[in-house]
């Protein structure tokens, strides 16, 4: 690589990293916790858990199929807040015991409640906390969109583009830097920013890959808003279309079709599939006269997946079904290879430890650029203490 080539590649990951540097460490501070949500939920109490149920009645359900009817699960949450509405009905993949309901003053109330029902018996299990917690939710936040919503978002996507920048241009400049050096090779017992240095990149060259698919998913997840509106513009809109006519200027309905019925038939339609979420007829993921069944595949990273089912909530009867785009399919598939929660304890230790050593890595490209800039002001100022150098004298008659 030629000196020029060189200064280039060193000006451009200098300053794309100090740019975003000290955004990255927040992120890498917030998301060390954010990736054990689930167990610090249950350290926290805040996690809900499935009652255990009597012998009697265990025995009852084991001899018959353990689930209540979906008709019934609403009505324990009707039962609870009978003034307000059903909004959405979901279900974790590793719960299924669990049914939450979100309910609000109207479709689109932003201070909805959100309770569990057993889905076994459809008795009332508990109230969780909103977003896992004061704590968890403030976390949460502060790493999602520095709580400014979809500016906050876009402004992090920005960042995230900046630190892939500055991870290919490391990687240009390392290849020179370790022409005379040994992988791994840290030295020892010169200046401490020399060790540092070696250390950053180090670190920074075995973190490589893990840095590149964080912080490209991270990437993807700060345009969620942005696709989904455009998602529910075009796909949800072309679902809706064919009865759009019959529907528009029609009051909301005031009875709603058997949901045990309108999910049945939505699987009837996608056998070898589960049932996600249930959007409800008002909500920005169905229509006013439609229920959005959302199935999802059953294996740890096919059930980030789904698939929509529209199904009108008057008569029960399936209208439209239709596969995801690919942005959506990408988005989906970003959020749980950005956290690391499809893979079991061991692939959350490993991201935690990744996690741990990008935070040296950010850290100490900081120290560096500080000690570098301290080291430039002595040397200025060293330079400016000695006297400057005087010309000689000449003497009359003597040749200049």
């Amino acid at each position: 690589m030629s000196p020029v080539s060189l200064r280039r590649w060193s000006w451009i990951h200098k300053w794309s990293s100090l740019v975003c540097t000290v955004f990255m460490l927040l992120l890498c501070l917030t998301g060390l916790p954010l990736i054990y949500t689930h167990e610090i939920g249950h350290l926290l109490g805040n996690e809900v858990e499935p009652p255990v149920l009597p012998a009697a009645q265990a025995g009852q359900l084991a001899s018959v199929p353990p689930r209540a009817s979906l008709d019934s699960v609403i009505a324990a949450g009707q039962a609870r807040y009978p003034g307000k509405v059903m909004m959405y009905m979901s279900q974790e993949a590793d719960q299924p015991a669990l049914w939450f309901l979100t309910m609000g003053a109207n479709p689109t109330d932003p201070d909805f409640v959100s309770i569990a029902v057993d889905a076994r018996t459809a008795h009332y299990v508990a109230e969780p906390p909103i977003e896992g917690g004061k704590v968890m939710a403030f976390l949460f936040h502060l790493h999602v969109d520095l709580f400014a919503g979809v500016a906050g978002k876009l402004f992090l996507g920005c960042m995230g583009l900046l630190l892939l920048v500055a991870i290919v241009s490391g990687v240009v400049l390392y290849a020179p830097f370790m022409r005379k050096l040994e992988f791994g090779d840290v030295r020892h017992g010169r200046t401490a920013r020399l060790k540092w240095l070696d250390l950053h990149n180090l670190l920074g060259i075995v973190t490589l890959v893990w840095t590149l698919v964080v912080g490209a998913t991270g990437v993807v997840n700060t345009l969620a808003d942005v696709l989904l509106q455009y998602w529910q513009a075009t796909e949800i809109a072309a679902m809706v279309q064919p009865k759009e006519g019959e529907i528009r200027g029609q009051p909301p309905l005031k009875e709603l079709a058997s949901m045990e019925q309108s999910v049945a038939r939505a699987q009837a339609l996608q056998p070898g599939m589960r049932v996600g979420f249930v959007a409800f007829p008002g909500t920005p993921f169905a229509s006013s006269h439609h229920y959005g069944v959302y199935m999802r595949g059953d294996q740890a990273l096919t059930a980030k997946l789904y698939k929509p089912v529209l199904v009108d909530a008057a008569t029960g009867q399936v209208t439209d079904q239709r596969t995801l785009p690919w942005y959506l399919s990408t988005l989906l598939l970003s959020q749980p290879l950005h956290f690391g929660d499809y893979g079991g304890q061991g692939m959350k230790l490993l991201w935690a430890l990744l996690d741990l050593a990008t935070i040296v890595v950010l850290g100490s490209g900081l120290y560096l650029w500080l000690k570098r800039g301290r080291a430039a002001v002595k040397a200025g100022a060293k330079a400016a203490a000695q006297p400057a150098p005087q010309p000689a004298l000449v003497r009359e008659g003597e040749p200049r």
